[in-house]
């Protein structure tokens, strides 16, 4: 919970000096803008809260997967003003943050199925943060060519 709460201020912090025309660069031919990968986080993290909804409460039913590149080139992320979608990503942050907290302890074992692969409600919190930590190493060392 602290690193999820840690990055909620980091990921704002590190975008808030690109402007819309920068954040519509990607660091290759074929890689996402900055505005595409933010938009990735943030569905991605609803993805991951919601399968953490599920198994907090028990669900049973597999969940299903999620092609991440399809949701990149449907996200229309580019026809965005980069201060909506970092409104965007702080409104689920805090609100995923709030259902966190609401979970009991006990829950935190519980195991569900989400893309074919069994998890915990634990390991879902956990994967919500290292995805996030993924993704701000990349933008540091790619896109924004800061040393990590």
């Amino acid at each position: 919970m602290q690193t999820l709460e840690v990055q909620s201020r980091e990921l704002p912090e590190l975008l808030a000096t690109i402007d819309d025309a920068r954040s519509e660069e990607a660091y290759a031919e074929g890689k996402w803008t900055i505005k595409e990968l933010l938009q990735h986080m943030i569905d991605s993290e609803r993805i991951f809260a919601y399968r953490a909804l599920c198994i907090a409460r028990g669900e049973q039913t597999s969940l299903p997967g999620f092609d991440e590149n399809m949701y990149a080139e449907n996200s229309m992320a580019n026809e965005r003003q980069m201060k909506d979608i970092l409104e965007e990503y702080e409104l689920v942050r805090r609100s995923n943050l709030c259902m966190f907290r609401g979970f009991d302890f006990s829950t935190l074992d519980n195991i569900g199925t989400a893309n074919n692969k069994q998890i915990t409600l634990r390991g879902l919190i956990y994967v919500i943060a290292g995805h996030e930590r993924h993704h701000i190493n990349i933008l540091k060392e790619r896109y924004l060519k800061l040393t990590a």
